[in-house]
């Protein structure tokens, strides 16, 4: 009898346990599908997940190695393309405006981590913003990143966690950027090399864009959750018999 009781709790409990353990929802890698060998070609289709990643503010983009310059941290070796972004804004204008959007719905999921490599050229601008949504039209500013090892390298794992902001979870409609932005207090564009000057043709190449969280756990049903407490009522029963 102990032991059938027991079992029953358990099993009921496990139906229950709600997993913790952190999941991709999506994630762009920029890779040919299917792999061509081929890295100056490339696809802004979601490799895991849905999702749709776009242009703003008039910046253009094509493909480019994600192996070069220290490669990403994307293992396709061989085919790992990036999505290589130029055409940005004219120096000491529109900081905030210019780079790529990706939209993800986060419905389902919690405890939101976004992460992405990032590949600047020598007169691209030093900074990179992050600017997230949770409507899909209007954008705040999140998070700020300085290249300041230089340019003609990667960024790898650049990361940002949105566990503690209100509405980023379980949104159908949420949204994010990194897009160009000024130096901190100079309103104008650093450029990433040393003794470089900022132009609008230089180059961010992204790759291995990431949004990552949580499933939420269910709420047991009633009746379910009587089983539950009905089985571990019995195994106190059982224990106390046997003290």
């Amino acid at each position: 009898m102990y032991k059938h009781a027991l079992a029953a709790a358990a099993a009921a409990a496990f139906i229950h346990l709600p997993s913790t353990a952190a999941e991709v929802v999506t994630q762009w890698n920029f890779n040919s599908l299917p792999a061509d060998g081929a890295t100056g070609t490339g696809t802004t289709a979601a490799a895991i997940g849905s999702g749709t990643a776009s242009l703003v503010g008039g910046a253009t983009a094509s493909f480019a190695s994600g192996d070069a310059s220290g490669g990403s941290s994307d293992p396709a070796s061989g085919d790992d393309s990036g999505w290589n972004l130029t055409t940005f804004a004219a120096q000491g204008t529109g900081s905030g405006t210019r780079g790529a959007q990706f939209a993800v719905s986060t419905a389902g999921f919690e405890n939101l981590v976004i992460s992405f490599d990032l590949r600047h050229s020598n007169t691209s601008a030093r900074h990179e913003l992050l600017q997230i949504s949770l409507d899909g039209i209007s954008f705040s500013d999140f998070a700020l990143f300085d290249a300041d090892a230089g340019g003609d390298r990667w960024y790898t794992g650049r990361t940002v966690d949105l566990s503690a902001v209100a509405g980023a979870s379980d949104n159908a409609s949420f949204a994010f950027r990194v897009v160009s932005a000024f130096a901190p207090t100079t309103g104008q564009y650093a450029a990433t090399g040393v003794g470089s000057s900022y132009g609008t043709s230089g180059t961010w190449r992204m790759d291995m864009v990431t949004l990552s969280g949580t499933a939420i756990a269910p709420v047991p049903e009633p009746g379910a959750m009587a089983l539950l407490l009905a089985g571990l009522g019995v195994i106190g029963t059982v224990v106390r018999r046997r003290a």
